[in-house]
């Protein structure tokens, strides 16, 4: 076959280091848009972004050359440096991250989640949301490495 076709659709949720409420609302817009920039500069598209103070959510398009760790690492290496011009030097995020694969059929209700991240957080932690979302999608992992 001549060509590839893809259609690599992932939500990400990463956190500030130590889960610190570092994403004021002054910042998180811009935040949010220099993050879907890193995106487009790879040839990737961001579909939704999302979070609150201490957590980011994107759901995003990659293309198949680029990986799912490398497009981490430039995200949040770039987005750090950005932030952290605007923050006086106190802005990091997190060494981890969780990448669950989307299908097509289920962009709608992801987006609609990211979306609502506010008001999903005034019943549960970003601690509860991610062992919830590692678990939901089957993902291994030791109660006692989960935080950094």
């Amino acid at each position: 076959m001549p060509n590839t076709y893809t259609n690599l659709l992932y939500h990400i949720v990463f956190s500030t280091k130590d889960r610190a409420p570092l994403i004021a609302e002054n910042l998180k817009e811009e935040l949010y848009k220099y993050v879907g920039g890193i995106i487009r500069d790879e040839g990737g598209v961001k579909l939704e972004s999302g979070g609150v103070e201490n957590h980011i959510h994107l759901l995003a398009k990659f293309k198949a050359s680029v990986s799912v760790s490398d497009m981490l690492r430039l995200i949040k290496a770039n987005s750090s440096k950005w932030a952290n011009e605007r923050t006086q030097g106190e802005f990091a995020w997190q060494e981890g991250y969780a990448a669950f694969s989307v299908s097509e059929s289920q962009v709608v209700p992801v987006q609609r989640y990211i979306r609502n991240q506010v008001q999903h957080h005034r019943k549960q932690t970003y601690q509860q949301e991610f062992v919830a979302l590692l678990d939901r999608h089957g993902v291994e992992y030791d109660p006692k490495y989960l935080w950094d």
